[in-house]
């Protein structure tokens, strides 16, 4: 047995391929920028080569710091609700769409009236929502026809960059349920779905259980990424799951919370359960399912904000120590100002792809700072009470979070968190929690555990334990049944500036 697995974590923003060893050390690592591009309002996209680029340049900077011969195989995590359209050999036909992209919304309602109200998200595990890549499947039906009938595979980020790597169009559960067209109790890409947007199996990846062989590094990708001819590839996938994995939440009591460029938060339940107020997906080890929230904006809202606002350099490691600073001078609730982060819309529980930020109660005595910290409250608000209604709907006990992303750096952030929760805050000692994730799993693929759950028992992490303050936690949950009422009060008013903006765009 060799000491070194690999974990690629293609995310929205960059690719990062990080060695681990079988006690969960990173080794070594290698990382790469990926553009994303915005041609017009709502539409986001990024292309497959750009994908591919950002892979070789991260895996030949970490096989130049380790040893090639040492590494037992590799598994993918995947930016999720991505869509690649290829040709045969793999070349991009149309331009990928992101998951943040939103041409979709008419569709979301034309699918929905065509197979009945909840039957996509009985099958699937997805509410009504623009956000699963079976919507731009018809959209491109309706609208690009040619490029349609041209595509040969719709492809997860997984599974391109496995084609690229083998030569096989195969991927891992995880990632096909993103799709909204995986039939996520058995298995498989649901056929009921699959008529309806008037595709088969054919012009979709092959998908597999976590863990499983789906490919080798053939020679000509080893001569482009630096991996040794012949490195097992391992099915893995969505980085929101494997990040689950990553930081060990493969039981009910304990949450994951990705303080990322969105912040994502999920809890493991043996059973298939679903409602409005999370999504159901597949849980990384293959066994039951994580109950997922899901809000849009997160660090994406703070660093903008504090690029357009705040002065100084955010990548100064002193910028965000003097902000959090000045943000601890101000009490709970900001001075009377609260902020809703709903910038890009918003999935549970509303469901609303024309909600978007709203900031209530702002007089000419609040500063930038006062909007810093309402910003962090409404990011903290949102996640805590979405957690409540898992709770309050399923029965489960959720102990403490464990947090993870870049977020998690933030005291003051993670201090809000353990307070309106009123749980134990534990923070990750990676941030790289996908990498680690999907590294797990390739260690169970190369035979060094006998399960993808004793993977994630040895290989997770140590962590740092934030305590709530009990004398903070009432405040807050007076503070959410004030910022419950935003969403209703601003709904129709959102949904109207937004056709407003489309119309005179």
């Amino acid at each position: 047995m060799g000491k070194i697995v690999i974990g690629v974590d293609s995310s929205t923003q960059s690719t990062k391929a990080i060695a681990w060893d079988i006690n969960g050390k990173a080794l070594a690592e290698g990382r790469c920028d990926i553009p994303l591009h915005n041609p017009s309002l709502e539409k986001f996209e990024q292309h497959v080569e750009d994908w591919w680029r950002a892979f070789c340049v991260s895996t030949q900077e970490l096989c130049q710091k380790i040893d090639i011969n040492q590494v037992d195989g590799l598994a993918i995590s995947n930016q999720r609700e991505t869509l690649a359209k290829l040709d045969s050999s793999g070349k991009e036909v149309y331009p990928a769409t992101v998951w943040m992209d939103k041409r979709s919304v008419k569709e979301v309602e034309e699918l929905n009236s065509i197979m009945g109200e909840g039957r996509i998200h009985e099958i699937t595990g997805r509410p009504k929502d623009p956000c699963p890549c079976l919507y731009r499947v018809l959209w491109m039906k309706n609208h690009e026809k040619k490029f349609f009938d041209q595509i040969d595979c719709f492809a997860d980020v997984q599974a391109f960059l496995v084609h690229r790597l083998s030569g096989e169009f195969n991927t891992g559960w995880i990632s096909s349920d993103p799709h909204g067209m995986f039939d996520v109790v058995n298995k498989c890409w649901s056929q009921e779905i699959l008529e309806q947007l008037a595709i088969d199996e054919s012009r979709l990846p092959k998908s597999f259980k976590p863990g499983t062989l789906i490919g080798k590094v053939n020679q000509t990708a080893s001569k482009e990424t630096g991996l040794k001819e012949g490195t097992p590839i391992f099915a893995a996938g969505g980085d929101g799951q494997l990040a689950g994995l990553g930081t060990n939440c493969t039981k009910s009591d304990r949450a994951y919370i990705n303080l990322g460029t969105a912040v994502v938060s999920g809890v493991w339940s043996q059973d298939y359960k679903i409602s409005n107020n999370w999504r159901t997906e597949i849980a990384a080890h293959g066994e039951g399912y994580i109950l997922e929230n899901v809000l849009l904006s997160g660090a994406l809202l703070v660093n903008w904000f504090v690029d357009q606002f705040i002065p100084g350099d955010r990548k100064d490691p002193k910028f965000f120590e003097n902000l959090e600073a000045e943000l601890n001078k101000i009490s709970i609730g900001s001075d009377g100002l609260v902020l809703q982060p709903y910038t890009g819309g918003v999935m549970d529980p509303y469901w609303d792809p024309y909600a978007r930020g709203v900031v209530a109660g702002l007089s000419v005595s609040h500063t930038p700072f006062h909007i810093y910290r309402a910003i962090l409250e409404g990011l903290t608000l949102d996640s805590v009470f979405r957690t409540q209604n898992i709770e309050k709907e399923t029965g489960l006990n959720v102990k403490e979070y464990l947090a993870i992303g870049g977020g998690a750096k933030s005291l003051a952030w993670v201090q809000m968190l353990a307070d309106a929760s009123g749980k134990n805050v534990l923070i990750a000692d990676t941030v790289e929690a996908s990498s680690l994730g999907s590294a797990m799993i390739a260690a169970h693929g190369a035979g060094w555990f006998e399960s993808i759950t004793q993977a994630a028992e040895q290989m997770s992490g140590k962590t740092k334990l934030i305590e709530p303050n009990s004398s903070n936690y009432n405040k807050y949950q007076d503070l959410i049944n004030i910022y419950q009422h935003i969403y209703e009060s601003n709904k129709s008013i959102n949904k109207s500036l937004v056709q407003f903006t489309e119309k005179y765009k």
